[in-house]
């Protein structure tokens, strides 16, 4: 009877809940990966991509970094990266 309630509630939810195999070594970043795929978030839907094509052996898209730089809190603000012009000699090898 106790079981009954939280399994409702996961099942409202729409969670189910399912045994794996696999090395106890692996336990928790399996627990870990669970939890976060349960989640409702842009988080939870990019990592199952990223799961879904590891395990399918399917390259990875293009433009990543691209996509990843546009994300940064850095965007718009305004950064000077001018490097000075270093005239030392170049030593030889």
């Amino acid at each position: 009877m106790a079981q009954q309630r939280p399994v409702r509630s996961h099942r409202a939810r729409g969670l189910v809940r399912f045994a794996v195999v696999g090395r106890d070594t692996d336990r928790g970043l399996l627990q870990s990966l669970a939890t976060l795929l349960a989640e409702d978030t842009p988080q939870a839907s990019e990592l199952r991509a990223t799961v879904s094509r590891s395990v399918a052996g399917e390259p990875s898209p293009r433009g990543g970094i691209l996509a990843a730089l546009r994300r940064s809190p850095l965007v718009g603000a305004d950064l000077d990266l001018t490097r000075g012009r270093d005239e030392r000699p170049v030593p030889d090898l």
